[in-house]
């Protein structure tokens, strides 16, 4: 097995899950900070240079739900993965464990993200009225 084919195969899952679950931040959080940092002008010109940002803002329970699948899926992947066994060559044995360790954090991150924007799109609003 290659380095890039074992790279792929244990960060794959946790990288694309991270990447929507950062998406869920710019839909729905980097909106409520600037209002609340006061910063509109900079909202409204951010929304006029990007109008799909409000298209995604509308949507917030598909953005939100379809990360969390993603989310979901990737560590279901990692779970069944977790006793895969590593390459015998002691370098990629190596690797592989190094990448393991990664694609692990990278999920957690992936995770507290997604609860980050999620506390922000729903709950934060509920709380200011």
């Amino acid at each position: 097995m290659s380095k890039t084919r074992l790279a792929l195969r244990e960060t794959a899952a946790p990288t694309i899950a991270l990447v929507t679950s950062l998406s869920t931040l710019v839909c729905c959080t980097l909106p409520a900070v600037l209002i609340t940092l006061g910063m509109g002008a900079a909202l409204s010109s951010l929304t006029s240079n990007v109008p799909q940002l409000i298209w995604l803002s509308e949507r917030k329970p598909l953005v939100f739900g379809g990360s969390l699948i993603l989310l979901s899926l990737a560590w279901f992947v990692r779970y069944l993965t977790r006793n895969m066994p590593c390459p015998a060559d002691p370098a990629l044995a190596k690797s592989c464990a190094r990448l393991r360790r990664l694609g692990g954090w990278v999920l957690y991150i992936g995770f507290g993200v997604w609860a980050i924007g999620a506390f922000s799109a729903f709950v934060l609003p509920k709380l200011m009225v």
